[in-house]
């Protein structure tokens, strides 16, 4: 589990095909060497992986194929957002994030409101039920609240406000209109709309 407050920002350094997928090298910078170890679950931009290799300040882990074809962002070079996982006694400063992408979304455009940034992303519809104003969502690894909601053919556009720290402290200075991220719904929304289908179905 993780809590959505990205630690540091790392980069994917090299991507080797694999026949099973990819595997990547992350210089995990303000991270290593003293957080990560083999064995270790590390999210990356949202995607929890596992540590196979460590190095100094670098650390590999294996993609499968199954997971680049639900994720984006972990078969290229570029900047990522890390977080280690949580521990017990841990501060859960942002909410519980799983690690686990429920899909990927389209950055729409991003508009400066004072110092801030109104950042519009828009999901797919499949993942409209579990967005809500005021819920959580996890963007690329981020704990974020959405501010305002709006449902269409193409999927739900989802506004949000990211404070200057947020865009220093992670990769969302890097984004621009058609960047695509990895978006992970609030896990406690996933539950109660799983237990209202199954209160919803007639029983024999």
């Amino acid at each position: 589990m993780f809590t959505g407050l990205v630690q540091a920002v790392g980069a994917i350094v090299s991507v080797q095909p694999r026949q099973t997928g990819v595997h990547i090298e992350v210089d995990a910078q303000a991270l290593a060497p003293r957080d990560i170890a083999i064995g270790d679950s590390i999210a990356i931009n949202g995607v929890c992986l596992t540590a196979t290799a460590v190095a100094g300040r670098r650390f590999g882990a294996d993609v499968s194929r199954e997971t680049l074809s639900k994720t984006t962002g972990l078969d290229a070079c570029h900047a990522v957002n890390l977080e280690t996982s949580l521990a017990l006694g841990d501060k859960l400063g942002g909410h519980l994030v799983a690690g686990h992408v429920d899909g990927v979304g389209t950055v729409l455009r991003r508009l400066p409101v004072g110092e801030s940034v109104e950042l519009v992303v828009l999901a797919p519809p499949t993942l409209a039920r579990f967005l809500a104003p005021k819920g959580s969502l996890a963007v690329d690894g981020v704990s974020l609240t959405i501010n305002r909601i709006a449902d269409g053919a193409a999927g739900c556009e989802v506004s949000i406000n990211l404070i200057p720290h947020t865009l220093a402290s992670t990769t969302f200075q890097y984004l621009l209109a058609e960047s695509r991220v990895n978006l992970e719904v609030d896990l406690v929304a996933r539950y109660v709309e799983r237990m209202l289908a199954a209160a919803a179905t007639p029983r024999c």
